[in-house]
């Protein structure tokens, strides 16, 4: 979702509570809706980013709804079924749950299973893994046999260890084990939605435990093609990381056979903001087509003096036996929400198949 955070955030909107506020009046007539509305767009409100502003609009709920948690969520559960399409702008109403419904777990999971078809509960399940992991990991077991695809996906995003923007699970980072039933559920599933987080959660779990994704991909690897794909997603991170049976498993395990030649950068030094071109060459030298993986590094300067790496993939391709490939792209260096550019020394390393085949140095300024 990080990528979606500033498009979410305007979606924070005077529509959207009025939208919740005519909802709840409908099954709650001393509703106070205007009210509610001045409350939510109090002074501080165009300084908030949007998990606060998600947070400011379920406190204030809070304050206008029956005092009766059961009752709260009945009317907000009301106002929800007017909803026709799926949109992330809804995820107040499973934050509602996470603020107020720890205590009522059996009036809170079945909310959490409506809320997440048209919005995603995945970051209101985490503080009741915290609370009582055992129950909630059986929870995930039966979503997993959901006939919705959101409410099965809920079951594997739900568990993340590493879930982005969500409240931490450590015991699940530790140990991921328990983890293992819903994937194997799940991945086979006939939505790419629900695929697509399920290799999510593995490629979290590789980050700390690589050995049992491993063990999952070596057995799982070959059985169906949508789980082949999975797979390969799930296994990103340690395809970055060079690992050599991951990479063999994938069919990269060739680390010879190919020469790269006329590897050549637009410029040894280039300004912050300016975007840096390269080419290369590579030829398959045997007599077998050679499956490749082309990625390159650019290890960055840093402000404090140390620098960081960071790689971006190329492409996936088949070479066939005596033929070249001539690729060239572009790199630019204008600053990102999430990466600011340092002048200093920069390194841009080719990588065939997770090896390094070329580097050059160049500068910003």
């Amino acid at each position: 979702m990080s990528g979606l955070a500033e498009p979410l955030k305007k979606m924070m909107n005077e529509a959207l509570v009025e939208f919740i506020a005519n909802g709840c009046r409908r099954e709650y007539a001393a509703f106070p809706v205007q009210p509610f509305v001045r409350a939510v767009f109090d002074a501080q409100w165009e300084g908030r980013e949007l998990k606060e502003r998600i947070r400011h609009i379920a406190v204030c709920l809070r304050g206008c709804l029956p005092p009766d948690y059961r009752e709260a969520l009945a009317v907000l559960l009301a106002a929800f079924g007017a909803i026709k399409e799926t949109s992330l702008e809804y995820v107040v109403f499973p934050e509602f749950v996470e603020l107020y419904g720890l205590e009522d777990w059996e009036a809170s999971l079945p909310a959490l299973e409506t809320f997440t078809r048209s919005s995603t509960a995945e970051f209101a399940v985490r503080p009741f893994f915290v609370q009582d992991q055992d129950r909630m990991m059986a929870q995930m077991s039966r979503w997993a046999e959901h006939d919705s695809e959101h409410v099965r996906r809920l079951a594997s995003e739900g568990c993340r260890p590493r879930l982005p923007w969500a409240m931490g699970l450590p015991s699940l980072k530790r140990n991921p084990q328990p983890i293992v039933p819903v994937l194997e559920r799940l991945k086979e599933d006939p939505s790419e939605y629900v695929r697509r987080s399920v290799a999510n959660n593995l490629n979290d779990i590789s980050k700390d435990h690589p050995d049992l994704v491993l063990e999952l991909a070596r057995a799982w690897h070959g059985r169906h093609p949508l789980t082949d794909k999975l797979l390969k997603h799930g296994c990103r991170t340690l395809l970055k990381q060079a690992h050599p049976e991951v990479l063999t498993l994938f069919g990269f395990g060739a680390e010879g056979g190919w020469e790269v030649r006329n590897w050549d950068i637009s410029a040894k030094e280039l300004e912050l903001g300016g975007t840096l071109g390269f080419s290369f060459q590579l030829t398959n030298r045997t007599e077998e087509p050679l499956k490749l993986r082309l990625e390159y590094a650019v290890e960055f300067a840093r402000l404090s003096g140390k620098t960081s790496r960071k790689q971006f993939r190329i492409s996936e391709t088949i070479c066939a036996p005596g033929r070249s490939l001539h690729v060239s792209r572009k790199h630019a260096f204008a600053d990102l929400s999430t990466r600011k550019h340092y002048p200093g020394a920069h390194r841009i390393t080719l990588l065939v198949n997770g090896q390094p085949a070329a580097e050059e140095r160049f500068s910003l300024r």
